[in-house]
């Protein structure tokens, strides 16, 4: 499984979450909600260190990660992380 962050994405994640180098996100589980690739549960978002990281990306410096445990979630898709104009946030994608 792979994590793809376009770059106005990880812009957003940057100012939103003040971020700098060197930081990290947690892509995770969490139940409740809706999903395409999960029924009842949906994707969370943490700036916070890795365990055991089971998936990663660097852009900017900074690294998206999703644990290990947390890896069933995805059911073997690759995370897309894209850009909502419109709604001006990311727009998550299970591929």
């Amino acid at each position: 499984m792979k994590i793809h962050i376009s770059n106005k994405a990880a812009a957003w994640f940057e100012e939103e979450m003040f971020l700098n180098k060197g930081d990290y996100v947690r892509f995770f589980a969490r139940y409740g909600g809706c999903s395409t690739v999960q029924q009842g549960f949906s994707l969370g978002i943490a700036k916070d260190e890795p365990v055991i990281a089971g998936a990663e990306t660097i852009k900017n410096g900074i690294t998206y990660y999703i644990e290990e445990k947390d890896l069933w979630y995805f059911d073997n898709h690759d995370l897309h992380v894209e850009f909502n104009e419109m709604a001006k946030e990311p727009d998550y994608k299970y591929i």
